[in-house]
């Protein structure tokens, strides 16, 4: 479902107005939110349906698919860099994809982005950031470059919703999890690598190794799809 866009808002005797541009039809409206003696929370507007979802660019090939397919499932989202300040990455979104990319040396403030209180989906290198931010390791792994790997999925957590228990994605493993943090819990795994998926529950943090949003992955939308809906319930 894709969301209004705020083309105004003011202020006014402890109440958030916004004028909005409804989707599809162009129609304005206007919506109004009591912000309290504390101000107007991330929450409060994530409640509006206003945020959009950031695509953190780590530099990889593929990050810019990430965004493309998330909009042609209309949800809303917006590339940002990984140098963009946690602070506006809290007030900003709903929800983070922390993309791939060449080198966790360079993946920014992607680490930080794990504290925010907000959900969180690494993809690749993304699931790199997060294995180390909570003190697993990450590794060479056996097979560099990209190809097709079977995947079997031993936990259908609520990222991966609708798939089978086991799929065909493409991923690449020149780099992989080799022993999870504590408060993990391993999702999916392959001949090639154990841990193909993993996630922390309580904080709704969840990596994958391989892309969902490249068309050699079966049914890679669900993923996308199930992410949206998870950063709305929260």
């Amino acid at each position: 479902m894709r969301m209004p866009e705020i083309v105004h808002k003011a202020h006014q005797a402890g109440t958030l107005i916004f004028i909005v541009r409804m989707p599809g039809t162009g129609s304005m409206g206007m919506k109004t939110l009591p912000t309290g003696k504390k101000g107007l929370s991330t929450r409060s507007y994530n409640y509006l349906g206003m945020l959009p979802i950031y695509v953190v660019n780590n530099f990889g090939q593929f990050n810019h698919l990430i965004l493309r397919m998330l909009r042609d499932l209309s949800i809303d989202a917006k590339m940002v860099p990984n140098s963009l300040p946690p602070g506006e990455a809290a007030e900003g979104c709903r929800g983070l994809v922390l993309g791939g990319g060449p080198d966790i040396s360079r993946s920014g403030n992607s680490g930080e982005y794990l504290h925010l209180g907000l959900p969180v989906l690494g993809i690749c290198l993304g699931l790199h950031v997060i294995a180390r931010g909570f003190g697993g390791t990450v590794s060479k792994g056996r097979l560099g470059g990209y190809g097709p790997v079977e995947v079997e999925i031993v936990e259908h957590d609520e990222i991966l919703t609708g798939y089978p228990s086991r799929i065909m994605v493409w991923a690449s493993h020149a780099d992989e999890v080799t022993g999870l943090p504590v408060q993990a819990v391993r999702l999916a795994g392959s001949q090639v690598c154990a841990n193909e998926a993993i996630a922390i529950p309580d904080l709704h943090i969840y990596g994958l190794q391989w892309h969902p949003e490249v068309s050699h992955t079966e049914n890679g939308r669900y993923v996308y799809e199930n992410f949206d809906r998870i950063t709305r319930e929260q």
